[in-house]
């Protein structure tokens, strides 16, 4: 999709979908009962083995704004989006995860803030929810503004809330990792000194799967270290201190 034939104020929203079959339903209705009205919601299936497609594709029947993509083979969350990237037609992409959870009022308040602010990079505030949709974490707060100095040692920016301007920041694409292309991409965009607003509202319920953080934090840690050096070429030592922030932070956010 090239700069100057995205679609104004259209907002593309982009999921990458697999094995979703118990949450797509509650995903999708979410976006549905947006009360900003002009999006389309690009579905990549990373060949699903359960029901997803199925849902997707009744959905799709009603709802002529939903795009489902079944990729040829299962390539990770990084390709799918990228497919839906480039498939977008709105000037404005949104990430959504498919077992997460808007708020009504989401896109339209923050697009009322990114015009406000003239802003190209905006994200919320969110809830941490179980399985079954019980809230285990309220309110997680935001800063007004995040910048790339302060996203190298802290984990503010979740994947579901954010709002990007494309004319802006330009036809981006993600990193191509198999886990934490999300947090690649925020530094990729904030690094030539753009600013992340953040509005700090709870828009966004963020589905926690039962034992995740205990299994997944070294490897969280070992992912923002190969980004930082490999990736945003930053010398080891600085680095090393990134990363012991961003692993505090990160333990202080679940913790308390």
């Amino acid at each position: 999709m090239v700069e100057d034939v995205f679609e104004e104020d259209l907002i593309s929203v982009i999921t990458p979908v697999y094995n979703a079959e118990r949450f797509i339903e509650l995903t999708l209705q979410s976006v549905y009962n947006q009360t900003y009205g002009k999006f389309e919601i690009i579905l990549v299936d990373d060949r699903s083995t359960d029901k997803s497609g199925e849902i997707i594709q009744r959905y799709s029947e009603e709802h002529p704004e939903t795009i489902y993509i079944l990729q040829e083979q299962n390539m990770g969350a990084a390709v799918a989006r990228n497919k839906a990237l480039s498939e977008a037609k709105g000037r404005y992409v949104a990430f959504l995860d498919s077992d997460d959870i808007w708020d009504d009022k989401k896109t339209e308040l923050q697009m009322a803030l990114m015009k406000e602010k003239d802003a190209a990079f905006s994200f919320t505030a969110i809830e941490m929810i179980d399985e079954n949709g019980e809230v285990i974490k309220k309110k997680r707060k935001v800063r007004e503004k995040v910048d790339y100095k302060f996203l190298l040692h802290n984990t503010m920016i979740p994947t579901s809330s954010v709002i990007i301007d494309r004319k802006k920041v330009g036809d981006f694409r993600m990193p191509l990792r198999r886990s934490g292309q999300d947090y690649a991409t925020w530094l990729q965009l904030l690094r030539d000194g753009t600013v992340a607003y953040g509005l700090n509202e709870a828009l966004v319920q963020y589905r926690k799967s039962v034992g995740s953080l205990s299994s997944n934090k070294f490897k969280s840690i070992k992912q923002v270290w190969e980004i930082q050096t490999k990736d945003e070429k930053i010398n080891k030592f600085s680095a090393f201190f990134n990363v012991m922030g961003f692993a505090f932070n990160a333990l202080k956010k679940h913790l308390f």
